[in-house]
């Protein structure tokens, strides 16, 4: 197994391919068949872990699991403490209120990598780094974050993951975990299975969306784990509906062949079994003379 810990630059996609020959994490670690562990926004900064241990690829990525994700966000303005309070309890963000996270305003001396596009900011406007942790991963969350309280975010830069640090690790750059990050990172996993429940490794014919969103590429219907709910309209079991012959209600000749109408067929032979059975004339034909019967052959 191999377990990679790299430094994503700024404009760098979570990814290996791009069919817009924009710049992926391929540019930056030469090593096959290893996944990114969650995903970092092509404008932002920092640690990404890369594996091919399905198994601690998928409790990482897994919502129930609180994997606990640090940022250092430089925002416009200073934060007071009220809004830092505000972030520590969770805020609304549209998509959903955030869970409380950890947030505390950076010394001024702070300082990190110059980064490959300068930060647009205002000159009169001053900027400062707040540390934010959550272990939630909703979509560009931490600047959502930051501008529910009136602070935008300028740069954000992950700079840890669980105990993982981003110090010693230059943009671009990469290392292997050592034998003790690796078993440090199972046993908390372990530990939080046990807490959440039983924990089920997906199968190869399922498909897992962190976060339980559906992507745009899933097909209408199909759920979280790649398959598609039983009930409904527009399933298989709606022609049965419509009638044995297939008919939908409303079209030409529809109910011919049900039982619940008036007329029944004729019999093609013999007394009929029960009852008396009309047999319907000629459309738009007057109806005939009755039949002679007992009474008529006894007047002659």
């Amino acid at each position: 197994m191999r377990y990679i810990l790299v430094n994503k630059p700024y404009e760098v996609l979570t990814q290996f391919t791009d069919e817009q020959g924009r710049a992926t994490l391929k540019d930056f670690v030469a090593i096959p068949n290893i996944y990114p562990v969650g995903r970092l926004d092509f404008d932002s900064e920092g640690l990404v872990l890369l594996t091919d241990d399905k198994q601690l690829q998928h409790r990482l990525s897994e919502p129930r699991f609180k994997v606990a994700k640090t940022y250092w966000v430089q925002v416009e303005g200073v934060p007071t403490e009220e809004a830092l309070e505000t972030l520590r309890r969770g805020v609304d963000i549209k998509s959903g209120f955030t869970s409380p996270a950890q947030a505390r305003l950076l010394p001024h001396d702070t300082e990190l990598w110059a980064r490959s596009k300068p930060v647009r900011f205002r000159a009169n406007i001053p900027t400062s780094w707040v540390e934010i942790t959550i272990s939630q991963g909703m979509n560009r969350q931490v600047r959502k974050m930051t501008a529910a309280v009136g602070f935008p975010t300028l740069r954000l830069v992950r700079v840890g993951i669980a105990d993982l640090r981003v110090e010693g690790l230059d943009p671009g750059k990469w290392r292997e975990l050592t034998d003790q990050e690796v078993q440090a990172l199972k046993e908390d996993m372990a530990a939080q299975t046990a807490a959440a429940g039983t924990f089920k490794t997906p199968g190869k014919a399922e498909t897992f969306w962190p976060g339980g969103i559906r992507p745009a590429s899933a097909k209408p219907g199909q759920n979280s784990a790649g398959g598609y709910s039983r009930g409904g309209f527009g399933k298989a079991g709606d022609a049965k509906s419509a009638g044995a012959d297939g008919r939908s209600a409303g079209t030409r000749g529809s109910g011919r062949n049900s039982s619940g109408g008036t007329f029944k067929a004729k019999p093609t032979g013999g007394k009929p079994a029960s009852g008396n059975v009309k047999t319907p004339g000629k459309t738009g034909s007057k109806p005939g003379p009755k039949s002679a019967g007992r009474g008529a052959a006894k007047r002659k």
